[in-house]
């Protein structure tokens, strides 16, 4: 849909996915390739090195930036991309959070996830009624927040600055499929990226030892094939938990996309990776009737 659109109006594809971003993972991220790159010009995709960690904050200043040089250029920014929490800090900004105590961030970070979560519920419960208990990072967040400004997290993201939203005129799309016709997909690119390059990134990404926080380590995949070439799984074991994985992410990410679709065009399109995907074209204000 991206590349469609960006044909017909010469505009430039912005990624606001959060695994494409890492110059390490392009076959397991199934960012966009040769073929892509030439239909179309591309921005932030692969431009951050895997022992750096692109936060969503960081990623909206970055296509901010970008978003203000291709209308300054004339043309159309096209963001596209299947991370919901980056078109939301895009869109709305982000909360003027306070740097927390590295101290309070040390311990916080070496509790175990049930203490975090536990503590969680005791300090901030309105968050750890909103959060699920695995999601370690948000989980140790939103209590290092509050342990450190003495403020829950949610107080302070009501006070959001920066977003985009109301600056320029917007048309978002959300490409939907049958549930279905997903997982199909994404059965189908899984076993392309095995045998196209996957286990190979993996492996020269783990030789590089980086600290095990480093967020590309969460890339759909890592894990799993990791654990394969340690010897822990076969690739029979490493594939079924990749799918598993990757379908529990679609379901998540319709869910998100679902309860924003308020003023949203609803398409059915093809989508490349298996997954659903978000396009947000941001036109300068006046410049286009959107309706």
């Amino acid at each position: 849909m991206a590349l469609r659109l960006a044909e017909s109006s010469g505009g430039v594809i912005v990624n606001a996915d959060a695994s494409q971003v890492y110059a390490d993972l392009s076959v397991l991220t199934a960012r966009p390739d040769a073929d892509d790159l030439a239909r179309a010009e591309h921005r932030l995709f692969g431009h951050v090195d895997g022992s750096e960690a692109c936060s969503a904050a960081r990623w909206a200043e970055e296509a901010r930036v970008e978003i203000a040089a291709i209308h300054a250029k004339g043309r159309l920014p096209i963001l596209t991309g299947g991370t919901g929490l980056y078109f939301d800090t895009l869109l709305h900004g982000i909360a003027p959070v306070p740097d927390i105590d590295p101290h309070i961030r040390d311990v916080v970070r070496t509790l175990p996830v049930s203490e975090t979560y536990a503590a969680l519920q005791r300090e901030d419960p309105d968050a750890a009624a909103r959060l699920n208990a695995g999601d370690t990072t948000r989980v140790a967040r939103a209590l290092e927040v509050v342990r450190s400004t003495g403020r829950p997290l949610a107080d302070w993201q009501k006070r959001r600055e920066g977003g985009i939203a109301g600056v320029v005129t917007l048309h978002a799309g959300v490409v939907l499929r049958p549930r279905e016709e997903l997982a199909q997909r994404a059965e189908q690119r899984l076993d392309v990226m095995l045998s196209g390059g996957a286990i190979e990134e993996v492996a020269a990404l783990v030789a590089r030892g980086l600290s095990a926080d480093r967020p590309v380590l969460r890339a759909l995949g890592v894990r799993e094939i990791a654990a394969m070439l340690r010897g822990e799984l076969d690739l029979t074991e490493a594939r079924a938990g990749i799918l598993k994985q990757t379908l529990a992410y679609q379901k998540r990410q319709l869910t998100w996309a679902r309860g924003r679709q308020r003023g949203w065009s609803s398409m059915v399109l093809n989508n490349q990776n298996g997954l659903p995907a978000i396009s947000l074209a941001a036109f300068p204000p006046m410049a286009i009737d959107t309706k």
